[in-house]
């Protein structure tokens, strides 16, 4: 039985989804920028989306524009604005993804600007008197520090920052790549200028995603060509994974209780099986043990280190995919463990659950994982019995 539990890296398509883009690989071919039928119902399918997805997250249709994904929404919203607005010091922190961290050390490589790193507490938490206090140093910067850890699942309190950006007159920038369509929020109610998602996290296509951006702000497009997007990002529309996005969205949004609340119990049982599986030493990674402070579905595991291979290699041999970076193997630790004070000796697996997941599953996992480590205390047995003859 194939087992896969990465969804946070990428989840299945739904079926609904999948009816919902159909006519556009068949008949509704037209390129949206062109003016005559068949252009105007390519048009119809993407400004449906872009109402659907505003409407979801209590947004005005103008202030979506439909990207490639959540990398390039990222770089959009922060070289946009540190372009627009001659932004010269950016607050954020050392566990943001690849896609916000490089794109502003590159900037920084360039002069352009000068980063400063909020402290995190010992779970990875974002210290908010710190911020505060770069804030009072440095008003008018530039943060970006996501919702949701898409490596330990900690949720930021976007809130609180948003308020705080507002009090020192900053921009404030949050990935929230894996909180959409897994975390409801009203932008209206919130004091944010971007945020991001890319549909393949949410059961939808993969290839598309959108920016978010407040009304008050017109940033500097990265991508020119044909004026699209209100000419924030040139290049024809992906209108099937446009359509697909806005569907996903709204399947998770009709589902979301019912959706969350199973992949909270699948977390929390495995949490459960893992405490009585025999293996010992196993922990949990910032505050994915929590029901409250983390992603319902993602759970990050320390275990200990194996004597030869890692785990995830292991588990892939048995059929189960997940993902890990590990400070005793090949795989290297990753930079967001790094940033942590504790587990360094130790292999890092995240499990990450979607509504396709089962409990039966999370059996299997917890079997295949016990057997592997049953076996490496009866070679160890059998070594110390051998060394005493």
């Amino acid at each position: 039985m194939k087992i896969y539990c990465d969804n946070a890296a990428t989840t299945a398509l739904d079926p609904e989804v999948i009816d919902a883009i159909i006519p556009y690989l068949s008949e509704n071919y037209g390129n949206p920028s062109s003016t005559h039928w068949a252009g105007r119902k390519a048009r119809e399918g993407v400004e449906s989306a872009r109402r659907t997805v505003a409407g979801l997250l209590g947004a005005n249709p103008g202030e979506i524009y439909f990207t490639s994904g959540a990398t390039e929404a990222n770089n959009l919203a922060l070289t946009g604005a540190i372009k627009a607005y001659e932004i010269s010091h950016v607050i954020t922190s050392r566990i943001e993804h690849k896609a916000v961290l490089q794109t502003l050390r590159q900037h920084e490589k360039e002069g352009d600007i000068e980063i400063s790193y909020v402290r995190l507490d010992e779970r990875g938490n974002v210290d908010t008197y710190h911020l505060e206090n770069l804030l009072r140093a440095n008003p008018q910067s530039l943060i970006s520090l996501m919702h949701a850890n898409n490596e330990i699942g900690n949720i930021t309190n976007i809130e609180a920052i948003g308020k705080l950006a507002k009090r020192y007159d900053a921009i404030f920038h949050s990935d929230t790549t894996q909180t959409i369509g897994k975390v409801v929020f009203d932008l209206g109610d919130l004091d944010i200028d971007f945020i991001v998602g890319s549909a393949h996290k949410f059961h939808g296509p993969k290839g598309v995603g959108f920016l978010y951006i407040n009304r008050k702000h017109k940033i500097a497009p990265q991508i020119h060509g044909g004026g699209q997007e209100n000419g924030q990002r040139g290049g024809t529309e992906n209108v099937i994974g446009i359509v697909g996005l806005a569907r996903a969205l709204e399947v998770a949004y009709k589902n979301h209780e019912e959706s969350q609340t199973k992949v909270g119990k699948l977390k929390q049982y495995l949490i459960s099986k893992l405490a009585i599986s025999g293996i010992e030493g196993v922990c949990y990674n910032g505050e994915s043990r929590s029901s409250e402070n983390s992603l319902p579905n993602v759970v990050s595991v320390s275990f200990p280190c194996l004597p030869a291979g890692n785990i995830v290699e292991l588990l892939d041999q048995a059929g189960i995919a997940v993902s890990g970076g590990s400070a005793c193997s090949s795989l290297g630790t990753s930079h967001v463990i790094a940033a942590l004070p504790c587990q360094s000796e130790k292999e890092n697996v995240r499990f990450s659950f979607s509504k396709f997941n089962t409990f039966e599953e999370v059996d299997q996992i917890v079997e295949t994982l016990a057997g592997i480590y049953g076996s490496v205390r009866v070679a160890r047995q059998g070594a110390l019995q051998l060394a005493t003859v």
